[in-house]
């Protein structure tokens, strides 16, 4: 027998929404319903294609590789629509996150359902259509978590504040509880069920007073919050032994590091994630929390409504991202993750170090206008510069910073030419990686870093919002530098004429590109086609006038502040008219 709220979970599901009461009334009638222990799978790659199913609560992981999670099923979504249109074989593994109820729709049940109800094809044809789109376009579905699992390391943690903090936070998105041990002792599955059915979030906590507990808390959970105070000794957590170890590692891991102030400890992140080391980097993310603020952000980073910044390369050009900022603060505008290319990536730096705007703007104008980091020319063997000059502007900026050191999380673009191409640099030392992403090639040298050439981002991706929006992030800023570039000449030659007839030309009006500036444009042109694609994943997308600013113009600084400022205001105005923006999100 079918659960009595299945029709309700019909009426609702994507796939089958558009059913009248007879249709659904006959599609009950072929489905299986049936548990998924957390951690088995539902089905592996290159299995047969035979059925669809719908998900009635728990939570599934689709997954490319053993470790490789890339979506997660939440409760009413569905998964294997493509198999019941043509799909031989499975061409990815799912596997239960949690402990999961599910409903299952054979092929065959499916035919004769679309035999007698014809309309019963729409809703699995566009759910099909919409997800291999995605997958052509290389877009990550976000997820959707709706429990939490909050294990602190040991007692010490003030877990059960922070699990009313960040419910607090939460209810800005939906109805939100917080279950103890007290609440859950003695409780069947199917209360469980019945309370996420009925709110929006739960949060699991334990506060380590019972282990039968914090497995139960472990069982439920989409997503696992994993607290600490970073200043102590970093030592692993139960988790992470062998056994327990399987079942946490295929879903989302946020390290939470409790600091006594606001700025986080140096190397605190580097040494708490050393304990997670047979995970891949990117399966667990942390977080630095001091002040209210902070957990306001966390609430939005793991419930999928973060809004992430995104500043695309362009030379001097670039300083208009300061003028963009100024007006987005000014209009209230709280980002809660940072990515960026080349200058874009060192102003983004700027910006996820929570730095204010008058300083920051200020610590840009001297490195840029007045230290000149493209000055140190040299014999070009390598390129027109040493790199000493940028190197220790970069050094001198951000110090000893590790990328993990920063408040907010942040990434940046470099090119890797020794394979692999486009490279996201979340970890490692700040300056570094900021040299790799600004290296443009024949002007900067390249960094050499553990037998690899880097260089500069822009090569590949200028403006990365595709990175941000496969991280979960659900709003993107995108400020581009999209002024037209273009290397225009008034001569016609196929080779550079000698030195006297340049000599004896210098008061005609000719107009040849210079070296410079050639190989500044040149480091651009690959990445102009896809960044339309990427332009179009912005959901506020700026594009500040900046024909009269040259790319290595530094002196024209302002003018460039100001045409990011001007413009950003005339764009937020202009949606405020129309309704089309959203809302800032004001930090709670």
């Amino acid at each position: 027998m079918l659960p009595p709220d299945v029709t309700e979970l019909l009426k609702h599901s994507a796939v089958f929404s558009h059913l009248d009461a007879t249709a659904l009334t006959a599609l009950e009638r072929e489905l299986v319903w049936f548990c998924l222990p957390g951690g088995r799978p539902l089905f592996k790659t290159g299995e047969p294609a035979d059925a669809l199913y719908l998900l009635k609560s728990g939570s599934l992981g689709v997954f490319d590789s053993p470790t490789q999670r890339i979506q997660q099923i939440a409760v009413g979504d569905s998964v294997g629509e493509i198999s019941l249109i043509g799909s031989e074989r499975r061409n990815r593994t799912v596997r239960a996150l949690r402990d999961s109820e599910l409903l299952r729709l054979d092929r065959a049940a499916f035919e004769a359902l679309v035999g007698r109800h014809p309309q019963a094809m729409l809703g699995v044809a566009r759910v099909a259509i919409e997800r291999l789109l995605r997958r052509d376009r290389d877009e990550i579905e976000p997820d959707k978590p709706r429990t939490f699992a909050l294990l602190p390391l040991d007692a010490n943690v003030p877990a059960r504040a922070l699990a009313m903090q960040l419910g607090q936070a939460l209810e800005t998105y939906g109805s939100c509880a917080v279950i103890d041990a007290e609440q859950g002792a003695g409780r069947s599955s199917d209360w469980f069920a019945e309370r996420e059915s009925q709110l929006r979030f739960v949060i699991y906590l334990d506060t380590g007073s019972d282990p039968l507990w914090r497995q139960r808390c472990l069982r439920q959970a989409d997503v696992l919050l994993l607290p600490t105070q970073a200043a102590q000794a970093a030592r692993p957590w139960p988790e992470t032994i062998p056994g327990l170890a399987v079942l946490a590692r295929h879903r989302p891991m946020h390290l939470i590091l409790l600091h006594a102030g606001h700025q986080p400890s140096l190397g605190a992140a580097r040494r708490w994630r050393a304990q997670f080391s047979e995970l891949p980097p990117d399966h667990l993310q942390h977080h630095h929390i001091g002040y209210q603020a902070d957990i306001a952000r966390l609430a939005r980073l793991v419930s999928g409504h973060a809004r992430g910044l995104v500043l695309a390369g362009g030379g001097a050009r670039g300083l208009a991202h300061l003028g963009a900022l100024r007006a987005l603060r000014e209009a209230g505008h709280v980002f809660d993750a940072v990515g960026g290319t080349s200058i874009g990536a060192i102003i983004g730096a700027g910006v996820a170090s929570e730095w204010e705007l008058g300083a920051m703007t200020e610590v840009f104008r001297r490195a840029f206008v007045e230290d000149r980091p493209l000055s140190d020319w040299t014999l070009p063997l390598i390129a027109l510069t040493r790199g000493r000059h940028a190197t220790r502007m970069l050094r001198g900026a951000f110090g000893a910073l590790d990328i993990e050191d920063l408040p907010l999380p942040y990434f940046c673009i470099s090119t890797c030419l020794s394979g692999g191409g486009m490279t996201v640099r979340r970890h490692g030392p700040l300056w570094l990686w900021l040299r790799a992403s600004c290296a443009i090639p024949g002007v900067l040298p390249p960094v050499l870093h553990q037998g690899r050439v880097y260089v500069d981002g822009a090569l590949v991706n200028n403006l990365p919002t595709d990175v941000m929006s496969n991280s979960g992030i659900a709003h993107i800023t995108a400020v581009d530098i999209r002024a037209d570039i273009a290397l225009l000449t008034t001569a016609e030659e196929y080779s550079t004429p000698p030195w006297w007839r340049l000599l004896l030309q210098r008061h005609q009006d000719i107009r040849r590109p210079g070296l410079v500036s050639t190989l500044v444009r040149a480091a651009m042109v690959n990445s102009e086609g896809p960044s339309e694609h990427r332009r179009d994943r912005a959901d506020l997308l700026l594009t500040p006038p900046l024909e009269h600013v040259g790319m290595l113009a530094w002196k024209d600084w302002q003018r460039a502040i100001e045409a990011g400022y001007a413009h950003t205001l005339e764009i937020l105005e202009r949606q405020a008219r129309t309704g089309a923006i959203q809302e800032p999100v004001r930090d709670l």
